[in-house]
This record gives structure tokens, C-alpha cells and sequence, in this order.
């Protein structure tokens, strides 16, 4: 017998539009709150809040168990008709909502019951909950896990698990504090981190992701790919050289070995992020159509593009990949040919820095990076995105 839940809902504006937030709470079967989550958002209105309070129950519990029945109740009368199809929606922002509702759980589980806003306080407590917190320069968003969770009941939200991940990962990670130069902490594995040379999407900065749109280099990537191989040639002889597995990495890793005498590994931890539903569009173009979306993954690491990957889940790969290298390779020179994102995320667990300093990191194709790891867990970058090489191989903006 599959499993059944209540998603008690509420959302509101203090404005209309204005500062809004939701309270959502997940109910078990035996009528236990599993979980609590708000979000607070900066200018909204009441039915966009009612509508994400909707969503984020639907997204929850389709994350422990896709095939359970899910009985969805809010006191916004909008909402219910519309989910329940007895009203039509003639708002193309709440269209997309209702899309993201349908999609986020099978839409033959679901049930939509309108409940008067006195039935409706605990939610709507939490719905004011966050906003005060926001307000007053708290939390802008909630996350109450009950320690009461059955013990088949396998898995947690999507960001809850990525985030949870990252800093098992991290903590695992943590070498005694020294100052790198001063003492004498063995030789370390040093990798230089390559950035592939331009295609068209680099050029039309454009998202180019795993999974999406593989472009190929274009001639000026050509040609900063030969550039940076006869540099990587005449500084240094390295140990081995390791890929992404998407073609304009392999492509530019592949003069690499004609320049050195070296074959090519393929790792496929080293692929650039997933995109999702925004690869191949500028970034222009994805404000313009989910604006929302947007915000929330430029404000926190832990959320994915839709259908992509969040930074943090590609921290998690990429720290894989980089203590396989340090494993394979200790105490010599490895070329890592790889992409923006994986590159900036290395660069953050070399100097120890938060993940959204992705946010604040320019990477130019056919870029050098050099970082090492020591055998007693401590890193270091030596240098960031060096581009003396490529002297006039350089596009528009730098690129």
C-alpha cells in the first residue's frame, strides 16, 4: 500500500506585491509534522507565495517517495480551483507555477481541498514566522526536519541532502591549520587546471553545461589550445594529463598530449555542471524567463538550475575527482583539462573559501590555475587564471 501525506499550506505579501514568504508543513499518515520549510521572498504577491508553499510540499515528498498520495490543503480558494481545474488561468507568471505544481508530483496523487484560514494557523504562523525573521535581518528561509521519520522513509529534499553531503565532505576534508611556505608539510601534488579553449556558446556567453548542447572549439579555441599546450610544454613536464569527457575539453586536452609525449585520462567527475532547461541560453535570456528560478540559485549554492545540478552537488563530484588524482598521482604535476565550474569549485577547496565565491571568479578560456594538495591534507593556490600565453588570442571581454 503506498504511502500517504498532507501538505497544509500558506503564503502571504505584506504589500500585495511586497515582502512574502511561505510556511509549508508535511504531515505523515499517523499525523506526524515530518518537516517545516519557509522561504521568504523580497517583492511577491499572495498568490505566488500561496502557489510556492504548494510546490515546495509537492517537491518534498515526491523526494521520499514518488509514488505516495499527497492530499494538498490551503485556504487560498486560487489555487485550489485552478489546480483542480475548475478555473481557468489566465496569468502567464501563475501559469508557470501551476506548470511547476503539476510537474513536481504526479498529478493522479494529488488532492486539492480548500480549508478556511482559521483551519489553517500553524501554517500561516510560519508564514510570519518568516517574514519577521527577513525582515529583521534573520533567516529568509526555514528548514524543521522532525527526528521522528520512519525508518524506511529514505531520503530528504533535494538541497537538504546536497547541502548535508557538502559539509560530511568537507569536515572529512579539514587538514591541521600550518602556514604553506613556512613549514615543511612534503611535496605536493600539483595540478594545473586548464580551462578548454573558446567555442560558440563561450564566445555568445551562453550556458554550456554536461547534458546539454557539446559545442566544439571554435578556430580562436583552436588556436588557444595549441597556445596553451606549447606553454604547459616549456614550463613543465607533467606527470599525466586528465579530462573532462565533453569534447571541448577533450579537444584542448588533446594538443596538450601532442605537445608533452602524454595520453589523455577521462574523468568524468571533471564535466562542467548541469544547466538543465537553461543550456545554450544566455544568461540575459534565462532572467527574462525564469526570473525566479534565478534568483533563488544566485542567492544559494545548494539549488539546481531546473533539471540541473546544483554547485554544491558538482562540489561533491569535483572533490571526488580531486582526491582520485592526489591518490594516483602523489607528489608529481598533473594537467587537469576541465571547465569553469570545476575549476573555480577546486580553487575554493584549495584556498578554503565558501562555495558562492564561484560567484566572484572570471576564468578565461585556455587559463592556467595551478593548485597542490600536501600529504597532510593542507592546500594551496600558487596561481589563478594566468593568460600571459595566450597574448592576441583573446575574444571579446576577455574570452
Amino acid at each position: 500500500m503506498s504511502a500517504h501525506f498532507l501538505v497544509s499550506a500558506d503564503g502571504g505579501s505584506r504589500g500585495n506585491p511586497g515582502p512574502a514568504a511561505y510556511g509549508t508543513l508535511v504531515i505523515d499518515s499517523a499525523g506526524n509534522v515530518i518537516v517545516e520549510i519557509a522561504e521568504f521572498f523580497d517583492h511577491e504577491t499572495n498568490n505566488f507565495a500561496e502557489y510556492r508553499g504548494a510546490i515546495a510540499g509537492l517537491e518534498y515528498v515526491h523526494a521520499i517517495d514518488p509514488d505516495a498520495s499527497i492530499d494538498v490543503r490551503l485556504d487560498s480558494k486560487l489555487v485550489v480551483e485552478q489546480m483542480s481545474g475548475r478555473w481557468k488561468i489566465k496569468s502567464d507568471d501563475i501559469r508557470s507555477l501551476a506548470l511547476r505544481a503539476r510537474d513536481a508530483h504526479d498529478p493522479t496523487l494529488v488532492n486539492y481541498t480548500w480549508i478556511p484560514r482559521a483551519e489553517n494557523a500553524t501554517a500561516d504562523a510560519l508564514v510570519n514566522e518568516m517574514l519577521d525573521s527577513a525582515l529583521g535581518g534573520g533567516d529568509r528561509s526555514i528548514r524543521r526536519t522532525s527526528e521522528r521519520l520512519d525508518g524506511d522513509m529514505v531520503g530528504d529534499a533535494p538541497e537538504d541532502q546536497a547541502r548535508a553531503e557538502l559539509e560530511e565532505s568537507t569536515k572529512a576534508a579539514q587538514p591541521p591549520r600550518t602556514m604553506i611556505g613556512w613549514a615543511d608539510v612534503g611535496k605536493p601534488t600539483e595540478i594545473l587546471l586548464v580551462r578548454h579553449g573558446a567555442t560558440k556558446h563561450s564566445l555568445e556567453k551562453k550556458f554550456s553545461g554536461s547534458g546539454g548542447d557539446d559545442p566544439p572549439l571554435i578556430d580562436l579555441g583552436i588556436e588557444q589550445g595549441r597556445s596553451v599546450a606549447a606553454a604547459l610544454a616549456d614550463r613543465e613536464f607533467p606527470a599525466a594529463i586528465v579530462s573532462s569527457p565533453m569534447r571541448r575539453a577533450q579537444e584542448t586536452a588533446a594538443f596538450i598530449a601532442e605537445a608533452t609525449g602524454f595520453d589523455v585520462t577521462i574523468d568524468e567527475g571533471l564535466a562542467e555542471c548541469s544547466f538543465g532547461v537553461w543550456d545554450g541560453r544566455t544568461f540575459a535570456d534565462v532572467r527574462a524567463t525564469w526570473p525566479h528560478e534565478l534568483a533563488e540559485w544566485l542567492a544559494s549554492t545548494s539549488v539546481a538550475p531546473p533539471e540541473g545540478e546544483s554547485f554544491d552537488d558538482c562540489q561533491v563530484r569535483v572533490r571526488k575527482a580531486r582526491e582520485r588524482l592526489v591518490e594516483r598521482y602523489p607528489g608529481r604535476t598533473v594537467v587537469v583539462v576541465s571547465h569553469v565550474s570545476p575549476i573555480k569549485l577546486m580553487i575554493t577547496d584549495a584556498v578554503g573559501a565558501p562555495v558562492d565565491s564561484v560567484y566572484r571568479m572570471e576564468l578565461p578560456p585556455c587559463s592556467i590555475s595551478r593548485v597542490a594538495w600536501f600529504p597532510d591534507g593542507n592546500s594551496s593556490m600558487f596561481s589563478f587564471a594566468d593568460v600571459a600565453h595566450l597574448k592576441e588570442l583573446r575574444g571579446p571581454d576577455g574570452t
